[in-house]
């Protein structure tokens, strides 16, 4: 059985997740050089900031431009 069209998500309408996983929080520390295998405990960690993805649109070619 198909889905129809008008019921399909468009990628647009994906929004960014407000909540990181234990494990992609802990590898975003590691990157900062804020977590410590051997100190830090993987309980009770502190928040981190969620990275927003954007989406840029093409800027259109103007046909003189495209010419030369």
């Amino acid at each position: 059985m198909t889905i129809d069209k008008s019921l399909k998500v468009k990628r647009g309408g994906i929004s960014t997740r407000s909540v990181l996983k234990r494990s992609e929080r802990i590898a975003q520390m590691k990157q900062r050089g804020t977590f410590d295998e051997e100190t830090t405990s993987p309980i009770g960690l502190p928040k981190t900031k969620v990275v927003k993805i954007s989406m840029k649109k093409k800027k259109k070619v103007k046909e003189e431009d495209a010419k030369k």
